[in-house]
């Protein structure tokens, strides 16, 4: 298991809306692009025009690669789309950041495939040294009842200051062992 929790990171984040999202994530895939890490989406909901149109209003300095994102929905429900989805990605880059949004039923079927991927590829995976931050970020309208089982799959959490400890901005919040 420590192999894995070397190989993997997990992020999670909430918003309640598309405009929201769209607002979050712009800044820090833009610090992602800077490290030269790979970007791969896979989202529940197109957010494409809500991201053009941001990119328009703001000043990044990435923007020509933050349009280069994919940000249309493109649901990735089987084994078999992940593995074709991720193909040649671990000969290519050392560092993926995994950007899925949507409910938590979508999400906890994507996140299946990333680990059945990961415990297939973990030798290749290991040798490269490549590492995997997988961000999970739930529509938060649809599951307020779910979110501390969430919070206990995750090691950090995203809001719009970055990536925090989840302690940092839940007080009180005490993370559970889970097991995958």
């Amino acid at each position: 298991m420590e192999e894995k929790e070397s190989l993997v990171k997990r992020v999670c984040s909430f918003y309640v809306s598309d405009w929201h999202l769209a607002t979050m994530i712009l800044p820090y895939l833009n610090k992602v692009i800077e490290n030269n890490e790979k970007i791969k989406t896979i989202l529940e909901k197109d957010i494409e025009e809500n991201i053009k149109t941001l990119i328009s209003k703001l000043n990044l300095k990435d923007e020509k690669k933050l349009l280069e994102i994919n940000f249309k929905q493109n649901k990735i429900l089987k084994y078999k789309d992940f593995v074709e989805f991720m193909k040649d990605e671990i000969e290519k880059n050392k560092e993926i950041l995994l950007f899925i949004n949507g409910r938590n039923e979508y999400i906890e079927i994507i996140n299946k495939n990333i680990n059945n991927w990961i415990r297939k590829n973990k030798k290749v995976l290991i040798k490269k040294n490549c590492k995997i931050k997988v961000l999970n970020c739930y529509e938060v309208t649809e599951f307020n009842s779910k979110m501390t089982e969430i919070l206990d799959k995750h090691d950090l959490i995203l809001n719009t200051s970055g990536e925090k400890q989840i302690e940092e901005v839940f007080e009180g919040y005490t993370k559970k062992a889970v097991n995958d």
